[in-house]
């Protein structure tokens, strides 16, 4: 289904108001449509009409009206247009492919290709290909893309730089690359900052304009929600928290690759804790909180000082920000063991209140966000809507575990 020609001015605010009012409301009928939007009847059938043939809208149902008439209602055509989100980390390549809607049609994961660089964008390509032969999408059906990864996109390279976990990436242009081999455009954002768009369209920061997501696990990331927008700053790293000068010496040069702070708190960093406070040697993350509810005191002492570095992280940014609410995301920063020893600590370096949750989404946040980003650019697009605030997001409709 090809753009048209931009239609004169009037008629593109007349179709943005009408779609715009079906995203956030469902299915409407012409006369309702008319009443939300302003618009006059006649123009309403037109455009509704129009949007109709095109593809973009379906009769939904009826619904009844005055003096016994019933009048048909209007909704998205799901199968008018899809997009494509990735969330591309050290060790799980994940894919989704969902509608104009939101809804999820198809999904999958891999390992990532230990290989990294140009063999991770071919394992995108066939896992893309995969996908929409598997649910029968047509490929120019599939409008943008949209890809979370570890690290910082450099905009002028395209290269991605500071994702050590995926080797190879800062040796080629990952964006251009990559929309060569789906054909199709594609944005490529830090996975944490994903994740914070996930969980403010989805999930336990829904509603909230100013918060901060953290991303503890086997690295250490934020993304930033100000105003209810997503900040990135002039080379895309806002909220590159890892290289904070906290938890040891920010003049050692061993902390320029992972950052000082990364080091610190990372999920290697309690492991190691737990060892040097007498706790058993080879233990999983999951043994140690394992040994924590049994009272364990090295593995409460390794907790502990890792809580209390994060707590002067978040007072540290909370100072920056004025944020309201803290969101713990990552296999560490999800754990409640962590986040309720948070909640007793903080209070004794801030004045003020701040909320501490943990995340809803888990590891879909990213894929969430990368969605959900990706359905803006469509309808953005082709509508001229911006559904990133718009009322009621169509990310709302993404399935979540």
């Amino acid at each position: 289904m090809a753009k048209t020609q931009p239609p004169p001015v009037a008629r593109q605010l007349s179709v943005r108001a009408i779609m715009e009012t079906i995203l956030q409301r469902g299915p409407t009928s012409r006369a309702e449509l008319a009443k939300q939007t302003g618009l006059s009847r006649q123009t309403t059938t037109q455009v509704v009409l129009e949007l109709e043939r095109d593809g973009w809208l379906q009769v939904s149902g009826r619904v009844q009206g005055p003096l016994g008439r019933s009048a048909p209602t209007y909704e998205m055509n799901p199968a008018s247009a899809h997009v494509l989100g990735i969330r591309l980390e050290g060790a799980v390549l994940q894919m989704a492919v969902a509608d104009i809607r939101g809804d999820v049609v198809v999904e999958t994961s891999e390992s990532t290709d230990p290989r990294g660089g140009r063999a991770v964008v071919h394992q995108v390509g066939r896992m893309f290909q995969a996908l929409i032969t598997s649910a029968s999408i047509q490929r120019d059906r599939v409008k943008f893309a949209v890809m979370g990864t570890p690290g910082v996109v450099e905009p002028k390279s395209g290269r991605i730089e500071i994702a050590p976990s995926i080797p190879h990436l800062s040796d080629i242009n990952v964006v251009a690359e990559m929309r060569v081999e789906l054909g199709l455009p594609l944005s490529i954002e830090n996975g944490v900052k994903l994740a914070a768009l996930g969980e403010l369209w989805q999930g336990a920061a829904r509603g909230v304009r100013n918060f901060a997501y953290f991303g503890i696990g086997s690295g250490v990331g934020m993304g930033i929600v100000a105003d209810g927008k997503l900040l990135r700053g002039s080379r895309g790293a806002a909220g590159e928290i890892a290289y904070l000068p906290i938890g040891g010496d920010p003049f050692d040069p061993a902390g320029f690759v992972n950052g000082t702070f990364e080091m610190a708190v990372n999920s290697a960093a309690m492991i190691r804790r737990f060892e040097g406070y007498g706790g058993a040697e080879n233990q999983s993350i999951d043994q140690i909180f394992q040994a924590i509810q049994a009272g364990d005191t090295a593995a409460i002492a390794a907790i502990d000082e890792t809580v209390r570095l994060v707590v002067l992280a978040i007072r540290a940014v909370g100072s920056v920000i004025d944020a309201e609410l803290f969101v713990l995301g990552g296999s560490l920063g999800r754990r409640v063991e962590l986040a309720d020893r948070i909640r007793v600590l903080l209070p004794r370096t801030i004045p003020h209140p701040v909320q501490i949750t943990t995340c809803h989404l888990a590891d879909r946040a990213t894929l969430v966000g990368a969605l959900g980003q990706a359905l803006d650019q469509l309808h953005a697009d082709m509508f001229g809507v911006d559904a990133m605030n718009s009322a009621a997001s169509p990310r709302q409709n993404i399935p979540t575990p």
